[in-house]
Order: structure tokens, then C-alpha cells, then sequence
């Protein structure tokens, strides 16, 4: 599907389960190489200690780099989430954030990665922070990314 940055970061925004969640994008660059997602605690996203629930901070991260790969590489590659963990670091009750973004070097390494049609799985580590700056998660995002065999 191909939108403008503009056009995505609005129909992420409608998506219902991040309105559910109170997951917010509040940044995709024109460039589509970097996104920011932020949440604050409602009384409808908190878990039992009235802090963040941790399914809720792991779903503001889950799609993102697959979905920004899928626009950089375009049609002609495979991209999948393949694996992820998050390890909790910090309860907390603040606005919590996270930038997520694709460099130049990961981009060349996965198109290097992918060229004989070899499937390569690049591994991206998302901070999720609160307002002070403290990192409050770290999640570990495994993607699969394969080229797609020239069509005859």
C-alpha cells in the first residue's frame, strides 16, 4: 500500500486498537526513516498498580519497523515481524515514548543481506522512555526480509 507519511501517520492514528491502547504517532518523517509514538496512562490502558500496562507498551512499537521497511524496500521485498521480546526495566505512571528508526547502514545491510535471495533478519533494540528521559523498556524486534524472486 503505497501512502504518504502524512496519510499514514493519520490512519495509524484512527487505528481502533491504538485509540484503545491511547497510543499516539506524533512523528513520521517525510523520508519515512524515523517515527515517533507516544501514551500516556488513562484509566483505560493501566494495569492493577495503575501504571502502564505492558501489553499496551509493547503494541506502540509492534508494526512500526516492518511498516517502514515495507516503504523504503518497496514491492520487491518480503517483510515480516519475525520475533520479539521486551524486557520491563521501570513501572511508571508518566507519558512514555519511543523513537523508531532506519539508518542508512541499515538499509544497505539488509539490502546486502537480501541480494542473492538469501533471507536476512535484521534486529532493531526500541527504547521505550518516559518523560524524564529514563528508559522504562527496551524491546527487541526481529524482522525477516527477503527479496522477491525476479518475475519470468
Amino acid at each position: 500500500m503505497k501512502l504518504s507519511p502524512k496519510s499514514m501517520k493519520r490512519l495509524l492514528n484512527l487505528y481502533p486498537p491504538y485509540i484503545g491502547a491511547g497510543i499516539k504517532i506524533t512523528h513520521l518523517s517525510p523520508d519515512w526513516r524515523e517515527l515517533h509514538v507516544a501514551m500516556s496512562v488513562r484509566w483505560y490502558n493501566r494495569n492493577a498498580v495503575n501504571t502502564h500496562f505492558g501489553g499496551s507498551l509493547y503494541s506502540m512499537v509492534d508494526p512500526h519497523l516492518m511498516l517502514l521497511l515495507m516503504q523504503l524496500l518497496g514491492r520487491d521485498y518480503f517483510i515480516w515481524d519475525k520475533a520479539a521480546d521486551i524486557e520491563f526495566l521501570k513501572a511508571t505512571k508518566k507519558k512514555v515514548s519511543c523513537v523508531i528508526s532506519i539508518s542508512d547502514n541499515d538499509l544497505g545491510e539488509i539490502k546486502q543481506g537480501t541480494q542473492g535471495g538469501d533471507k536476512y533478519f535484521p534486529t532493531f533494540i526500541l527504547e521505550i522512555k518516559d518523560e524524564m528521559g529514563d528508559v522504562i523498556a527496551k524491546v527487541n524486534k526481529t524482522l525477516y526480509v527477503k527479496r522477491k524472486p525476479a518475475k519470468v
